[in-house]
């Protein structure tokens, strides 16, 4: 709200001739629009941005900040990604055509998703009363599906379950959960599974593509792993990294 005034400041004193041309310009445009039809609430404009900051930056943020770790600590995957970045980009900037191709880089973002997924669970509400298996549901019961633990379940993905392997994915997200479509479920799943799938995993990849084709980087000793999930999963006290340039 504090932005929303100084941006509402600065039109009225005549400092700006416009609310600006970003996201959050857009949105108090919409909430100063003189259609009533059309008009955003208040209550619309902060939900607006809490979506997008948290679903679309937060999370991404997330799964960018834990596939760091991952290849820091193991440090040959490291290079394998970055070996594949170089053959599919070389030193250019990352393209939509090169993105589907990185393979490896695919796999770990899948096994990062596994084992930190950025969600850690989300709530469904039952509409109406419904039988699963064993179990009659009444309407209006809410059901947290704890995503966290499904992905480390060692009936699901074996003993080795909390471990850091890629190449569970080598032949895709189908045969490494067995056709169990619920035992991967980062994104959610069903007509409700999140709408910016393939835009957050497309941007993680470009991102880490960037970092690869600059430097290598490597855990650093002051590291204290403590996965938190605050709306997010987040490293409490921050994912602390060498970087070393190529």
């Amino acid at each position: 709200m504090e932005m929303v005034k100084r941006r509402e400041k600065k039109v009225e004193t005549g400092e700006a001739d416009g609310f600006g041309n970003d996201f959050l310009g857009l949105l108090i445009n919409a909430y100063r629009d003189f259609d009533e039809k059309n008009r955003f609430s208040i209550e619309d404009l902060v939900d607006e941005c809490k979506t997008f900051y948290f679903a679309g930056q937060e999370t991404t943020n997330s799964l960018l900040a834990w596939t760091i770790l991952v290849l820091a600590i193991h440090t040959k995957w490291q290079e394998k990604t970055r070996q594949e970045v170089f053959e599919v980009f070389g030193d250019q900037n990352p393209n939509s055509e090169g993105i589907a191709k990185l393979k490896i880089m695919n796999m770990i973002v899948n096994e990062t998703l596994r084992l930190y997924s950025p969600v850690a669970a989300v709530i469904r509400k039952i509409k109406k009363e419904v039988r699963l298996g064993k179990l009659v549901l009444p309407a209006n019961l809410e059901i947290l599906i704890p995503i966290i633990a499904l992905h480390h379940d060692p009936q699901l993905w074996g003993d080795d379950v909390h471990l850091f392997k890629p190449e569970r994915f080598v032949e895709g997200i189908a045969s490494a959960t067995k056709y169990n479509s619920a035992a991967f479920i980062p994104f959610s799943m069903g007509p409700r599974s999140c709408v910016g799938m393939s835009f957050a995993t497309t941007e993680t990849k470009v991102a880490l593509s960037m970092i690869l084709q600059r430097y290598a980087f490597t855990l650093s000793p002051t590291y204290v792993h403590a996965p938190f999930p605050v709306i997010t999963l987040q490293p409490q006290h921050g994912i602390q990294v060498m970087l070393h340039p190529l």
